[in-house]
């Protein structure tokens, strides 16, 4: 069984933007009723085209930092066919990817109705491993259901108040 351990954090400004060693476009959707997950699904069902390859994901919904993870490659043509079947909204975004100390974090840049939000992931070995923060980095919002992507798949950055975009809060969005 393959487990993700990640976090997940704003980003403040641009410093980011020069230590980036290569970039990617994505485009994702989600083939189960977003809707429902608050309700009971288990997992998230996603197709995904990222450069030139297709992937088909399937994460568990418990919360915290790590999860159940499964992909699988998909031939590219049957990934567009796919995302024409999701539900919500389709996510797109530009993914970057850059190292700093040990680890090689990806500064997530979105695009369509989530513009204006950047976040960064840094996939860990353990949920305590240490890791060096880059001075762009913001706060930590791994426990706020509204930054992932299947929520941002249902309702986007561009329908969110002033205060949600400000950043977490401590009552409204934990998971």
């Amino acid at each position: 069984m393959a487990i993700e351990i990640e976090r997940k954090f704003l980003v403040t400004g641009s410093g980011w933007r020069e230590a980036a060693e290569r970039s990617e476009a994505m485009a994702q959707g989600y083939l189960n009723q977003v809707d429902k997950l608050a309700g009971g699904d288990l997992a998230s069902v996603r197709v995904r085209l990222e450069g030139p390859r297709a992937a088909l994901n399937i994460k568990s919904c418990e919360a915290g930092r790590s999860r159940q993870e499964f992909e699988y490659p998909l031939p590219v043509d049957d990934a567009r066919a796919l995302l024409a079947l999701c539900t919500g909204g389709k996510v797109q975004k530009q993914r970057h990817y850059v190292r700093h100390g040990a680890h090689l974090w990806e500064v997530d840049e979105f695009e369509g109705d989530n513009a204006g939000l950047v976040v960064a992931e840094i996939e860990l070995g353990g949920v305590d491993e240490e890791f060096q923060r880059p001075d762009w980095l913001g706060a930590e919002v791994t426990d706020f259901h509204r930054y992932y992507n299947i929520a941002l798949s249902k309702r986007p950055f561009t329908a969110w108040s002033d205060a949600e975009r400000q950043g977490p809060e401590e009552d409204g969005d934990a998971r």
